[in-house]
C-alpha cells in the first residue's frame, strides 16, 4: 500500500522520560512507526503531570499541562496549524485532567484532522463520567484501536461502538532473540539459581504480597529459588503515600524469613535492560488482584520474550494465556501460586515447550508488525474507510457560543482567610473580625479548594488555604458528641457545644469531597477518618437540608470507596427519609418537601438526583427532577432571568413569596442542582437553567446589577429591592466561586457538551 498521503503523524499521550506504562508504549510506537516509515514525519505531544515538565527528546514539539483545560485547546491549535495529517491518541483515564480525564475532549473537539485512538482501559462497569467520556472520544475518533478481543466486545456491547470502526492490534513488544537464561543470570548475581520475575510500577493492585507468601513453600523443594521484583513504586503512590507499599513488602519478606530469596530493584528501567532481566528469568509471574485489566504491557513483553507465565485471571491474561499458553491461578491464592510455580520449576521440558510456543506467537506482536497495522488504520482514515466519513467541526458563530466565564481571582478568598480559618463577614471588602468564623463557611471553602485543585488552580496558595480550612473542621469536631461546633469567636472560643444540624451536614459534604476528589498528600486519608467518625450522627438529625448535604457528601465519599457498606446504608436511609417527607407534604400545586421555600433549597432535589443516580433508585431521581423543575419555574422571572426566593420572609405555602433580599447561596445551589440534572438526563434544558442562575451574579437579575466584583474577587451579600448589599462576606463570595468552579467543571467534564459530529 502507498502511504505517501500520511506525511505528518502526531502522537498524544504520556511520553518518556515520564515513568509510566503509557509513556513507554507511546515511545515504542513512535519509534517503530518512524523507523518503518521514514518518509512520514512523526512527533509527540505529551501530557505533563508536574509543573516543571520533563527533559523530553527532540521529537516532542508541544507539551500539555494535565490540569489546565486551556492547555488542551492550545495543543489543538498547534496541531491544526502544523498541518498534521492524523493524530494518534493514547487514552487512559488517569493521564488527562478533569473528571474521568474529560479535559482531552477539549483538544479532540477542536482538531481538524482524523483521530485514531488506542483505548488502554475499557471498563465493564464504568461510572457515568467514564462512560460518557469514552463514548465521546470514540465518536470523535475516525478509528479506535483495542488490544484484545474482550476489549472489542466491551466497546460494542457497553459503549455502542460499531465493529466496523474498531481494529484489534495486540500490545507491541520488542523483537528479541530466544535465548538461554543462564548467560543473563550471571550479570544479576543469580547464576545457578531458579529465578521468578515480576516487573512494572509497584502498587497494591499488583498482588506481589501473595507471591511472597508462596515462597516459603517453594523453598522447601527449591532452596536456591529467588524472586526478583523489578520496578519503581508508581509515582502517584509515592506522591500520596511515599514508599509505604514497598516497605510493607520488604517487611513481609523479613517476617516470613525469605529476605535472602527476594531481590528488589527499585528502578524504572529502559527496554534494553528490561529485556535482559526477562531473559534471566525461568518463569514470569503476574499475581494481579483485579480482573478488570484489559491490557498489560508487562505480560505482553514477557510472553513475547518466550517466558513461561503464571498469572491470575485478569482479562488480558485469560485471553493471552488460553489453551495452556500459560498457567492461570485464582486471585489472592498463595497456595496455588506455590503449587504451580513448583510444578513449572521441576519440569524443565514443560517450561521450554511453553516458552517456545509463547515466543512463536509473540512474533505476531513485535513492534514492526504493530507499526504496519497502525499505519493501515491511519491510511484508512485518509481514504474515508472508517465507519462514518470524517467531518471537520463547523466553526460556531458568536451567538452559538456561551459567554466567556470570568477569570479566576482569589484575592478576596485570601483576604478573608487567616491562620485560623475563613472569617464569616466583611464590611464592603474589609474582613470583619468581630463576627469570627463558622464551620459552614470553612466547609464550603474546603470544598472550593478541592474543585480548584481539580481545575488545575491548586497552586501553593490554595494548598495552604486547604490546610487551614481542614484544620478548622478538625478543631470544630467534638469527640464526645460526634458533632461539629459551628461558631468560633475571633479569640478562638467556641460559642456552643453542638453546632447546627446544617453545619454538620456541610462538614460531611466537604470531607466527602476531599475523599472523593482530592489528590493532595494526606488530605483524603485525614478526611476519610473524620468522615467515618462524624457520619453516624447525621441519622440523629431532623433537617431535610442536613440530610441533603449529607447525601451529597456520601456521594463524593463513594467516588473513592464505592463498596463501603455503612456509607451506602446511611445514603439509602437518608434518601428514603427525603422521599417520605416529600410524599407526606407535597400536593399537585406544591410539589415540595416542606411548607416553605427557604434557604439553600435547590440542594434537596440535587441530593435526590445524585443519590438516586448512584444507587439506582429511580423514585429518588423522579422526585428530584420533578421538584427541581417546579423550583426552577418558581424562581424564573417573567423576563426569563433567575429570581431567587427572597430571605425577607421566604415563600410559605399559600402566601405571597418574598422577592428580596435575594441571596447568592440560592443562585449557587440552583447552578449545582441544574448541572446535576444535566449529568443524569443529558437534556440541554438544564444547562440553560444553570447558566441563567450563574448569570444572576453577573447582572442578569431584577436590578440589572452585577454582584460579583471583579476588582476584589469578592461577591456582594445580596440583592435588595433598590440596591446591592455591598458587603462581601464569606458565604456570598464562596457561593460565586463555587458556582464559577462548577461552570468550569462543566467544560472540564465534557469540554463543551456539544454533540460529537
Amino acid at each position: 500500500m502507498n502511504f505517501s498521503e500520511i506525511r505528518k503523524i502526531a502522537f498524544v499521550g504520556d511520553y518518556l522520560p515520564r515513568k509510566c506504562g503509557i509513556a513507554t508504549f507511546t515511545g515504542d510506537m513512535h519509534s517503530s512507526i518512524a523507523t518503518r516509515f521514514p518518509e512520514a514525519e512523526c512527533f509527540v505531544v505529551p501530557v505533563n503531570d508536574r509543573a516543571e515538565g520533563y527533559d523530553y527528546p527532540p521529537e516532542v514539539r508541544f507539551e500539555i499541562d494535565e490540569p489546565d483545560l486551556e492547555s488542551y485547546r492550545r495543543a489543538a491549535d498547534f496541531l491544526n496549524f502544523s498541518n498534521t495529517d492524523v493524530v494518534c491518541l493514547q487514552h487512559e483515564y488517569g493521564i488527562y485532567g478533569g473528571p474521568a480525564g474529560g479535559h482531552i475532549l477539549a483538544l479532540l473537539r477542536d482538531l481538524r484532522m482524523p483521530i485514531v485512538t488506542t483505548f488502554h482501559t475499557v471498563l465493564s462497569e464504568p461510572n457515568a463520567d467514564q462512560r460518557r467520556v469514552l463514548i465521546e472520544i470514540a465518536a470523535l475518533s475516525a478509528r479506535v484501536v483495542v488490544m484484545t478481543e474482550r476489549a472489542r466486545s466491551f466497546l460494542r456491547t457497553i459503549y455502542d461502538v460499531p465493529d466496523s470502526k474498531m481494529d484489534v492490534i495486540a500490545h507491541g513488544i520488542p523483537d528479541v532473540p530466544f535465548v538461554d537464561t543462564d548467560q543473563y543470570k550471571e550479570q544479576f548475581d543469580v547464576g545457578g539459581r531458579l529465578v521468578a520475575l515480576t516487573f512494572g510500577l509497584l502498587s497494591p493492585n499488583k498482588g506481589i504480597e501473595n507471591m511472597l507468601r508462596a515462597i516459603p513453600t517453594i523453598l522447601q523443594e527449591f532452596p536456591t529459588f529467588v524472586y526478583i521484583i523489578l520496578g519503581a513504586t508508581h509515582p502517584d503512590l509515592v506522591r500520596d503515600q511515599g514508599e509505604r507499599y514497598r516497605l510493607g513488602l520488604e517487611r513481609l519478606a523479613r517476617e516470613t524469613g525469605i529476605s535472602k530469596h527476594v531481590i528488589f530493584y527499585n528502578r524504572f528501567v529502559e527496554i534494553k535492560e528490561l529485556t535482559e532481566f526477562i531473559h534471566a528469568a525461568d518463569i514470569y509471574v503476574t499475581p494481579y488482584l483485579n480482573p478488570a485489566q484489559i491490557t498489560s504491557g508487562t505480560l505482553a513483553y514477557a510472553f513475547g520474550c518466550g517466558k513461561p507465565i503464571i498469572s491470575t485471571p485478569y482479562w488480558h491474561a485469560e485471553e493471552l494465556l488460553a489453551d495452556e499458553r500459560g498457567v492461570i491461578v485464582p486471585f489472592s491464592d498463595s497456595v496455588a501460586l506455590a503449587r504451580e510455580a513448583s510444578s513449572l520449576l521441576r519440569d524443565q521440558s514443560r517450561r521450554a515447550v511453553m516458552g517456545q510456543q509463547a515466543y512463536q506467537l509473540g512474533r505476531e506482536m513485535i513492534w514492526d508488525r504493530s507499526a504496519k497495522r497502525y499505519m493501515d488504520a491511519f491510511q484508512g482514515t485518509r481514504l474515508g474507510r472508517q465507519d462514518q466519513p470524517f467531518k471537520p467541526l463547523a466553526v460556531r458563530t458568536l451567538a452559538e457560543q456561551q459567554a466567556e466565564l470570568p477569570e479566576w481571582r482569589l484575592d478576596h478568598l485570601s483576604r478573608l482567610s487567616d491562620a485560623t480559618g475563613m472569617l464569616q463577614h466583611a464590611t464592603h471588602a474589609i474582613p470583619n473580625y468581630a463576627e469570627g468564623y463558622c464551620t459552614d463557611d470553612n466547609a464550603r471553602a474546603l470544598m472550593l479548594t478541592v474543585l480548584l485543585e481539580e481545575l488545575g488552580q491548586g497552586e501553593a496558595k490554595v494548598d495552604r488555604l486547604a490546610t487551614v480550612y481542614a484544620a478548622f473542621l478538625q478543631a470544630a469536631f467534638a469527640e464526645d458528641s460526634k458533632r461539629f461546633r459551628n461558631f468560633l469567636t475571633f479569640d478562638r472560643r467556641w460559642l456552643e457545644k453542638i453546632g447546627s444540624e446544617d453545619a454538620h451536614g456541610r462538614a460531611l459534604w466537604a470531607l466527602g469531597t476531599c475523599v472523593g476528589r482530592s489528590r493532595r498528600a494526606g488530605l483524603p486519608a485525614w478526611a476519610a477518618a473524620l468522615f467515618d467518625s462524624a457520619l453516624p450522627s447525621i441519622l440523629e438529625t431532623s433537617s431535610p437540608r442536613t440530610w441533603a448535604f449529607g447525601l451529597l457528601g456520601i456521594r463524593e465519599y463513594l467516588r473513592r470507596f464505592g463498596g463501603e457498606r455503612s456509607a451506602s446504608q446511611v445514603r439509602d436511609r437518608l434518601t428514603a427519609q427525603l422521599i417520605d417527607i416529600y410524599e407526606r407534604t407535597s400536593s399537585e400545586d406544591w410539589p415540595w418537601f416542606e411548607d416553605i421555600l427557604s434557604y439553600d433549597i435547590a440542594r434537596l432535589p440535587q441530593a435526590l438526583i445524585a443519590s438516586g443516580h448512584e444507587s439506582g433508585n429511580s423514585r429518588a431521581v423522579e422526585v428530584g427532577l420533578h421538584t427541581l423543575s417546579w423550583l426552577v419555574r418558581v424562581q424564573t422571572a417573567p423576563q426569563e432571568h433567575f429570581r431567587a426566593i427572597g430571605c425577607n420572609g421566604f415563600y410559605r405555602r399559600g402566601q405571597l413569596r418574598s422577592r428580596f433580599d435575594q441571596q447568592p447561596i440560592e443562585a449557587n445551589a440552583t447552578v449545582s442542582a441544574c448541572l446535576e440534572a444535566y449529568r443524569f438526563t443529558q437534556d440541554s434544558h438544564w444547562l440553560v437553567q444553570a447558566r441563567s442562575a450563574f448569570e444572576w451574579f453577573l447582572g442578569r437579575n431584577d436590578l440589572g446589577q452585577e454582584l460579583y466584583d471583579p476588582a476584589t474577587g469578592g461577591c456582594c451579600d445580596g440583592l435588595q429591592e433598590d440596591r446591592i448589599n455591598r458587603n462581601q462576606g464569606a458565604e456570598s463570595t464562596l457561593a460565586f466561586l463555587l458556582s464559577l468552579a462548577e461552570m468550569n467543571l462543566l467544560e472540564s467534564t465534557l469540554a463543551t457538551y456539544r454533540p460529537a459530529p
